[in-house]
């Protein structure tokens, strides 16, 4: 058999849809021989055929006045003619779903593809049956579908890849966000209460920033441990003054020398009229230097240059707390580590018992609280008396900072304040924004409570309702939210603004850094004695509580 074309008609055969021919024929032929169809079929209603001098009609009628037509040589074997126009009535509906002009035309090139895969370049038939020519229409392939896979998983890989930069990027835009934000000298915003926002507006903002009240630690015990703070501390640099520290005044052992102590006055005071004359109110000191921002904030002494420690010992009891919360305030990870650290000055420190209140804080410390000393700490003094001291009568090392006592602990209960920020689209281009702080231990004082949030925007907040403080900086799009004080008179406040924007993820995470001599732990040094003759040893104590890592994400 030789199949010269196969075509689908409607209107009773006389409108061509479909046609696909086998052999080689130009247009005007096939155009013609489809013309000549309706004039040459019968009224039979049954599949039939009708021949003329050079082809064969094999056609069978459908639905809705369609013809399914298959045009032949004479010469072929009609049996053969007719298995192939019923395969191809049953393939037609498959492919198209419905026998109607507008779905015919709809997948014409499926139709099309399923007719070259029942029949041959040439017109002869395949041996073929309805179910095989739909699987090949799906192009079922197993290559393919591993190179999809294949392709799939290095797109998620790529993406994964792309986010974790993103991050990456992200937290470091943060952190140098945060630090220009607590550093610089943004134009300042104010409240709907009149108040000056912390970047500038008032008296001149070249001065103090007032969050250097956090440095006040640093005054504070030795030099060893303000150097010490600095390094772990991950918010001893915020809001540092950029002025130069004055260098402290060297002694020399010379002659008598005309105008020593007169021109040093006048130099300064020289220096004083020139800062005033520029506007520069951190040189002259007065009341522009101490409050630049007129916020009634009275700015730290300048730290001097450490000196040597003017007690025997140094004592330093400090905690580190990390904290992470959900933006509702929920506390969903806490943990602080404490450390007693011994610092012998001169030989008087040397030979030292440093005596703890460890039965009030075992008492008080539950489930979840871990203390270790020292290896080298006389584990059975310290578990009778709570004394702290070195195995075998030796003393402590000379100026080295010696860490004999630790402990950790993990409860939620541990966080000693909560900030919940909810921001919620309103839909006109614009998010609202609710926080809100509470305090969960009323023994505890913070001060100099920062609370630093991104905007997503350089645009300045609308400051609805505020307790407290605020500074907006236009350059970085950042926000702080500053509390002077946090404790039991002033346990909870709140912040409402509206801004400009349509994500409410930008706001995230939230940091919190702090200033608090509040330990989470009731330990307490009792006494520091001689560990040969009994006599107290005089000594510099210090006890702080570091934010290591305090933020809402």
């Amino acid at each position: 058999m030789v199949v010269l074309s196969v075509s689908i008609l409607s209107n009773r055969g006389s409108k061509p849809l479909v046609s696909r021919q086998f052999v080689e024929m130009n247009r005007l032929r096939i155009e013609g021989l489809l013309a000549a169809f309706p004039k040459l079929m019968g009224h039979s209603k049954q599949h039939t055929f009708v021949e003329t001098d050079a082809v064969r009609y094999v056609y069978q009628p459908m639905e809705n006045g369609m013809y399914l037509l298959l045009i032949t040589t004479k010469a072929s074997n009609i049996v053969e003619d007719l298995g192939t126009l019923r395969l191809l009535a049953k393939v037609v509906p498959d492919v198209a779903g419905s026998i109607t002009e507008q779905s015919i035309n709809e997948h014409a090139f499926e139709l099309i593809f399923a007719f070259d895969e029942a029949l041959t370049s040439g017109g002869y038939k395949e041996d073929i049956t309805p179910s095989s020519i739909r699987t090949n229409l799906e192009m079922h392939s197993h290559e393919e579908e591993m190179a999809l896979m294949l392709k799939k998983s290095k797109e998620d890989a790529a993406r994964e890849q792309m986010q974790a930069q993103a991050k990456a990027i992200k937290e470091r835009q943060m952190a140098a966000l945060r630090d220009n934000i607590m550093s610089g000298g943004a134009a300042g915003i104010k409240s709907p209460s009149g108040m000056v926002g912390f970047g500038g507006g008032g008296p001149s903002s070249a001065g103090m920033d007032p969050f250097t009240q956090m440095n006040n630690l640093f005054n504070q015990g030795g030099a060893t441990q303000a150097k010490q703070y600095e390094a772990d501390n991950p918010y001893a640099n915020l809001g540092k003054s950029t002025l130069p520290e004055p260098e402290a005044p060297k002694v020399v052992a010379k002659g008598m020398k005309l105008g020593g102590v007169g021109s040093a006055k006048k130099k300064d005071s020289l220096m004083a009229a020139m800062a005033s004359e520029e506007g520069f109110g951190g040189f002259g000191g007065g009341a522009a230097a101490a409050d630049p921002f007129g916020l009634g904030i009275a700015a730290p002494p300048v730290a001097a240059v450490p000196a040597a420690p003017s007690a025997p010992a140094t004592i330093l009891v400090e905690e580190k707390i990390i904290v992470q919360m959900s933006r509702e305030g929920g506390i969903e990870s806490s943990e602080v580590k404490g450390t007693i650290t011994y610092t012998a000055n001169t030989e008087a420190g040397v030979m030292a018992n440093v005596v703890v209140n460890k039965n009030v804080y075992a008492a008080k410390c539950g489930a979840g609280w871990s203390f270790a000393t020292h290896p080298k700490v006389e584990k059975k003094d310290y578990e009778k008396s709570g004394i702290l001291s070195l195995k075998g009568g030796k003393g402590f090392p000379l100026n080295r900072p010696v860490g004999i006592l630790r402990w950790n602990y993990s409860g939620e209960d541990s966080a000693p304040f909560t900030v919940n920020c909810w921001p919620e689209n309103a839909g006109n281009g614009t998010i609202n924004v609710n926080m809100e702080f509470e305090l969960q231990r009323t023994d505890a004082v913070f001060t100099d409570v920062n609370i630093v949030l991104p905007l997503g925007t350089t645009d300045p907040p609308a400051i609805e309702s505020i307790d407290g403080q605020y500074k907006h900086d236009p350059n970085t799009g950042m926000m702080c939210w500053h509390q002077d004080v946090i404790d039991a008179n002033n346990s909870t406040g709140s912040l409402e603004f509206s801004i400009a924007g349509s994500d409410v993820d930008v706001f995230f995470p939230v940091q919190i850094a702090f200033t608090s001599h509040s330990l989470m732990c009731p330990i307490e040094v009792t006494s520091l004695t001689n560990a040969q003759s009994g006599t107290p040893i005089p000594n510099n104590m210090t006890v702080r509580l570091v934010p290591e890592s305090y933020q809402c994400v």
